[in-house]
């Protein structure tokens, strides 16, 4: 029950209108908060926060709502932080090619801004049309062209951010050669949120693409050896693929209508670079690969269906099956046995299983659905696999009761004291986005 004396000292710090007294209507993935907070400037959040951790309240933060199946074993806590109301560009300097933004802007809003000059944010997360770009950073997302791109890690160069007790820091800066101290962007970025909370962010930025093509390359026969040794002769050549990506059979016959193993390789760079790279594909693939290229707006496509895959938190959660989505990382060519193994999870386990990984990056997305306790021996099955190849197997999206019943990061890692002692220093009360991090942090 929320009571009237901590309805009237929210309301203290924020419009009445900005205060929800209620849960979020699909509880099922929990993160929520018993009443949920609009703030709308940055001096709003910090004020938030300030009150809560006086009074030891626990806060989960919100952008757009889509990873809230990512961490977390608890319905509730006694304040939701919705950023969905701070938002918008802040500045943007086409000329020294970086832009500022508030955490809370949609992601795909930011990317046609930033069309309009020509410029964009080199990163391709899941669900661009419905994240936030503070959302994206604090889980460090990713997609495909992650080879060519690189991560959040690469194009953050300064943020913002609003400590669990409602300090205001600043790391980084706004110039690109910006080198002075320690990099504290990294400790940030992908923390889920448990250090603070990020009110705005400095990007580096790339020109638009000039041309891209996409070949596909299917092989009917499933001959892993054939494909790695054509994925070897790639990485070893002159050619920068954007993206070196191995999808499973499930997954290409949704994309492409053809059941097989199939590698998808981009280029992006003026006209006559991309056709020269591509006529190098042609002259050395497999005999028995059937090859298809897609041209600019089809490429375009592709990969728009690939990043919209992921099952995440703004869809109704009222199905009889269950989703879960996991995040891998292996040895780059490990990629392919990953893909492997999570296909053959379809027959042993009764799934539908759809993955994909970058064979020059050494990171899968893996997409599982089907019946509850299916889900959960395949999650633990691949958690397995990654960790005998050396690698680590992380529960992006899982209904919380299923995330209460197990490791969704998997086992600590041999340096979770670091983790454990940055959030006891951080946040000694731990009182935001508790349980979203590594081993419960």
């Amino acid at each position: 029950m929320v009571t009237a004396e901590l309805m009237t000292d929210l309301c203290s710090l924020l419009p009445k209108e900005q205060i929800v007294s209620s849960h979020i209507s699909d509880s099922a993935l929990g993160n929520n908060g018993r009443i949920t907070v609009f703030p709308k400037t940055e001096q709003e959040i910090s004020s938030i926060l300030q009150y809560a951790n006086g009074r030891a309240m626990k806060v989960n933060i919100m952008g757009a709502g889509t990873k809230r199946g990512y961490g977390g074993i608890t319905d509730s806590a006694d304040l939701l932080m919705s950023l969905e109301k701070y938002h918008g560009i802040i500045d943007h300097s086409p000329g020294d090619t970086i832009v500022t933004v508030k955490a809370g802007t949609i992601y795909q809003d930011l990317q046609n801004y930033l069309t309009k000059h020509q410029q964009k944010v080199p990163l391709d997360p899941s669900l661009p049309a419905a994240a936030t770009i503070g959302g994206v950073i604090a889980a460090n997302d990713f997609g495909p062209k992650r080879l060519g791109y690189g991560s959040a890690r690469d194009m953050v160069i300064g943020l913002r951010m609003v400590y669990p007790d409602g300090t205001i820091i600043r790391s980084g800066g706004k110039t690109v050669k910006n080198v002075a101290g320690y990099d504290m962007n990294k400790l940030y970025i992908g923390s889920m949120g448990t250090l603070g909370v990020i009110s705005e962010i400095t990007l580096k930025l790339r020109p638009l693409k000039q041309y891209e093509s996409l070949i596909l390359l299917s092989f009917p026969e499933g001959n892993h050896e054939n494909i790695l040794a054509f994925t070897i002769n790639i990485l070893d050549s002159t050619l920068e693929p954007v993206a070196l990506e191995v999808i499973n059979p499930a997954l290409a016959e949704k994309l492409i209508g053809i059941p097989a193993y199939t590698l998808a390789i981009s280029f992006e760079d003026v006209e006559s670079s991309v056709h020269y790279q591509v006529d190098f594909v042609k002259r050395n693939k497999p005999e028995s690969a059937a090859l298809s290229i897609f041209e600019q707006n089809d490429a375009e496509k592709f990969w728009d269906s690939i990043a919209t895959l992921a099952p995440n938190g703004r869809q109704s959660h009222t199905e009889t099956i269950t989703r879960a989505a996991l995040k891998m990382g292996v040895k780059n060519l490990d990629v392919l046995q990953i893909i492997k193994d999570s296909h053959l999870l379809q027959d042993s386990h009764h799934l539908n299983v759809e993955s994909h990984g970058g064979l020059g990056t050494g990171l899968c997305k893996v997409y599982l659905s089907g019946a509850q306790d299916d889900v959960v021996s395949a999650i633990s099955t691949l958690q397995g696999v990654a960790q005998n190849l050396g690698g680590y197997a992380v529960v992006t999206h899982l209904p919380l009761a299923l995330r209460q019943q197990m490791e969704v990061w998997g086992e600590k890692p041999t340096h979770f004291f670091l983790f454990d002692g940055i959030k006891a220093k951080v946040d000694p009360k731990r009182i935001l986005n508790n349980g979203r991090f590594v081993g419960g942090i």
